[in-house]
């Protein structure tokens, strides 16, 4: 049976998965918090918290709400930024099997070509994940990836900036996720994974004020899957690389819907926090149902259910 994938068939270095299975940014920390609970090393990829030029502290209290089927969080990036990752983590990394993927911030294209440069060529880092659901301070406040040229912009840089395997994350909040999909392929993006969280908020009604110290946050967890799955099939259609589903998943069906929605790999994220096990379960469920269906390759799965 084989599960493995690549998710940069054009890059020269490639970003080879022993398993489509990966973490989602935020969800799984650096990594390491997770290694005495289960072998990290069976899973295809980790992607790592996010990562600035400088640390930042995150935002002011409180910082996460539940809501029914899903999760509001408003952490502000918090991290120890790009030097501190370099110096701290990424010799760990170095030992491992498993490809580590550095989720990428920055508030100018400038800083996205930073990090992508000081990253390049570092021991233990497999490929960058770009974030372009962050403000993009020179416009005012917009995501990159609200809009298709911002998005462009922002991956051009970066890839001009490194030669690791670029993953671009695309937000959902945007009127059309296919034109900024296609326009980030265009521009060198290796692989595509969406979505990134909708906004959200929760009212204090006690306080008569919002609940986050933020006011809005980013929705997370089972909640957003049907509006992911969608948009992952939406996109699937729309380009030619490979594309990474990630929104809601918990449970090895959940993944095997995005995979046949046209998803090369899937990233579980939320229900880390419930069940810190979930990436390996639905890596197992992935092999039980594959087995069931006497299912010998992956790819026999990817795409599966797009109507012609």
């Amino acid at each position: 049976m084989n599960l493995s994938v690549q998710l940069a068939p054009k890059n020269k270095k490639g970003l080879l998965l022993a398993n489509p299975v990966m973490t989602a940014s935020g969800t799984f920390g650096w990594g390491t918090e997770y290694e005495h609970l289960f072998d990290i090393q069976r899973l295809g990829a980790i992607v790592v918290k996010g990562t600035t030029l400088s640390p930042r502290e995150g935002n002011p209290q409180p910082r996460l709400a539940e809501t029914p089927c899903g999760v509001l969080n408003s952490i502000g990036l918090q991290n120890i930024g790009v030097e501190a990752v370099i110096k701290e983590k990424a010799p760990l990394w170095a030992g491992w099997r498993v490809p580590v993927v550095v989720n990428i911030v920055g508030e100018t294209v400038d800083e996205y070509a930073q990090l992508a440069a000081k990253l390049d060529g570092v021991a233990g880092i497999g490929g960058l994940e770009v974030n372009i659901g962050c403000p993009n301070i020179e416009a005012g406040g917009a995501e990159f990836g609200a809009h298709p040229s911002p998005a462009a912009k922002v991956t051009a840089a970066v890839k001009a900036a490194s030669s690791l395997p670029l993953v671009v994350k695309l937000t959902p909040n945007t009127a059309d996720i296919a034109a900024v999909a296609k326009v980030v392929a265009e521009a060198g993006a290796d692989a595509i994974s969406l979505i990134n969280t909708p906004r959200g908020m929760v009212i204090d009604t006690a306080r008569r004020r919002p609940l986050l110290g933020s006011i809005s946050g980013g929705l997370s967890g089972p909640a957003i899957r049907p509006i992911a799955l969608y948009m992952v099939y939406e996109v699937a259609g729309a380009v030619e690389v490979p594309v990474v589903g990630i929104g809601g998943i918990a449970t090895a069906s959940d993944a095997i819907e995005f995979i046949m929605a046209g998803a090369s790999a899937v990233q579980v994220g939320t229900t880390n926090f419930t069940n810190p096990r979930a990436p390996l379960d639905v890596l197992e469920g992935i092999e039980e149902f594959m087995a069931k269906e006497g299912i010998k390759d992956i790819t026999e799965l990817i795409g599966a259910a797009r109507l012609a």
